[in-house]
């Protein structure tokens, strides 16, 4: 019988964390910072190995604009 009840335990917690962490949105977008949080390491990283920093600059003012709205 413990067993059973370790895990329901241990789901309950599970669903605490996931609620305390923002869960799964039901209509599965991001929010557009989250986005541009995720986005942004590689754009740094792909402006450095290949030199592209005024694309950059160009990509990063349009989502600018576009957040904007």
């Amino acid at each position: 019988m413990a067993d059973g009840s370790g895990r329901a335990a241990l789901r309950t917690q599970g669903r605490r964390a996931a609620a305390a962490f923002g869960g799964r949105q039901s209509s599965g977008t991001r929010h557009p910072l989250v986005a541009v949080a995720m986005v942004l390491p590689l754009a740094v990283l792909l402006a450095v190995v290949f030199g592209g920093w005024e694309a950059v600059i160009t990509q990063a003012s349009s989502v600018v604009g576009m957040l904007g709205r």
